[in-house]
């Protein structure tokens, strides 16, 4: 297949033009404690998408973080914080402050739920469906619990075996789908 994103096709984009577009799609990963450097402080961990992207400098970038962690329901007590002290469900928080620090276009959400409990996992399909709300971000949900998709979900896209098999409203997949 293809990847098109905002009118190119990336797959084809060399490092120097895909770059930019990276700032605009950004990724929420299935194992949040994985994908967080162990030996950085939330505070890091938030900064370094950032000084990436060159987004702000000095009190500009501190004030980000701050709004970042507050928006995700955190605050800025846990700032100087290592993922290990952190809950599954602040860690899942602090990545998805990661991933919208840039303002993306685009958030792709990887099982952004998997092994929290049923309460978490209600409060951050809250939390995501807030920030997209505030952002205007498009957000891809890739999910096996057709609980979430039902709950948040505008279109769905049902995927068996790495190929696309039907896609629709919400509607259409759930009351009258093709398989």
């Amino acid at each position: 297949g293809e990847i098109v994103f905002q009118g190119e096709h990336i797959e084809k984009l060399g490092a120097r033009r895909l770059r930019p577009l990276r700032r605009e799609m950004q990724m929420v990963f299935q194992d949040p404690y994985a994908s967080l450097h162990p030996r950085q402080t939330v505070d890091r961990l938030l900064a370094e998408p950032l000084a990436i992207h060159g987004i702000g400098e000095g009190d500009e970038r501190e004030a980000r973080i701050e709004r970042a962690l507050d928006e995700v329901g955190l605050g800025s007590g846990f700032r100087f914080r290592y993922p290990h002290q952190l809950s599954g469900g602040q860690r899942q928080r602090v990545m998805i402050a990661m991933a919208l620090a840039s303002e993306p276009d685009l958030l792709i959400a990887d099982e952004p739920t998997t092994a929290l409990d049923v309460t978490v996992q209600a409060q951050i399909m809250e939390l995501l469906t807030e920030l997209q709300e505030q952002y205007n971000t498009a957000i891809i949900l890739i999910t096996h619990d057709l609980g979430v998709v039902a709950d948040v979900a505008d279109e769905v896209a049902v995927m068996y075996a790495g190929r696309l098999v039907e896609r629709g409203s919400l509607n259409d997949i759930f009351y009258s789908p093709e398989m």
